[in-house]
């Protein structure tokens, strides 16, 4: 049985759920302002939210019958029937209720219990986020069935998880953050774009409209070449504003495979082709917040 949740944990997704945190936290410590506390809750609260959006999903599509003989990624428990949906509904309530207990820890343990503000701001956030996790598949108004997925996913995968996990350390915001969270958002944005091209087949037959079944496979294809591209103009404009050492371009290593990868979506005629490379820009994702980051550190 913990097999089976663990396979609905999908813990493939994981380390792109984290890349914001790495970021923020890479350039929190390029300034000195570095706490392992801090990062290793921040770490945990992160997957905690991936873990209820993964098991939120599964419950989602599987009763709406999404996750049918049509989709062409690995089966999902509630529709090979491992995990029944009673079953998943309580799995989803405990990891809200442990991910809400490490959370308040973060938020403790940053501001203190002297900092009302901050520490509301970020409970409402945390609340948010949990919410967002459960309302892309679940409920009747889920919005990953009117093709608002991409925004949800480029403002707290990019911009709440770099700006927030910055803030968290400095308690304070410079504009040039945001050009790191753009990249990662807008990278993963990408690796969404990426499964609904996959999946456009069996969501038209469920109802389930994305913006990929919105706009088209040709659209959808020129779309993700402008998140990836743009994904890199931010970050080497982030650079370029901040340059000091030539350690700061590592992060172009990580987008050879990305840039390859675009060569594949290019070409590819058929759906099922893409789903390897799914987790191959998922791990270049991840690559990249750890030579962005470490590019910043030997820098200094």
């Amino acid at each position: 049985m913990i097999k089976n949740y663990i396979e609905a944990a999908r813990l493939r997704t994981l380390p792109l759920s984290v890349s914001g945190i790495i970021v923020g936290s890479f350039i929190a410590a390029s300034q000195n302002l570095f706490n392992w506390k801090i990062c290793i809750l921040a770490l945990l609260t992160t997957v905690c939210f991936q873990v209820i959006s993964n098991f939120a999903n599964d419950y989602g599509d599987g009763v709406k019958g999404t996750d049918n003989e049509d989709r062409i990624g690995p089966k999902r428990t509630i529709q090979s029937g491992a995990i029944s949906p009673k079953q998943m509904l309580k799995a989803i309530k405990i990891s809200i209720a442990v991910t809400l207990i490490i959370a308040f820890a973060l938020i403790y343990v940053s501001f203190g219990k002297e900092d009302f503000l901050n520490l509301t701001i970020f409970f409402l956030l945390g609340i948010a986020s949990i919410v967002a996790a459960i309302k892309y598949t679940m409920g009747k108004k889920a919005y990953g069935y009117r093709g608002l997925g991409d925004l949800f996913v480029f403002l707290f995968f990019g911009l709440l998880s770099v700006c927030g996990s910055y803030y968290l350390y400095t308690k304070q915001l410079d504009y040039t953050i945001f050009l790191p969270a753009f990249s990662v958002g807008l990278l993963s944005v990408g690796v969404l774009n990426l499964n609904n091209m996959r999946d456009r087949e069996s969501d038209i037959k469920s109802g389930k409209k994305t913006l990929t079944v919105k706009i088209g496979i040709e659209f959808s294809k020129y779309y993700h070449y402008y998140l990836l591209i743009a994904s890199f103009l931010f970050a080497f404009l982030y650079v370029l504003i901040h340059y000091t050492s030539v350690y700061q371009f590592l992060f172009i290593i990580a987008y050879i495979p990305i840039f390859k990868h675009l060569i594949t979506v290019y070409k590819n005629k058929i759906p099922k082709l893409l789903d390897p490379e799914l987790k191959k820009l998922a791990i270049s994702t991840f690559l990249f917040s750890i030579l962005f980051g470490l590019g910043l550190i030997l820098n200094n």
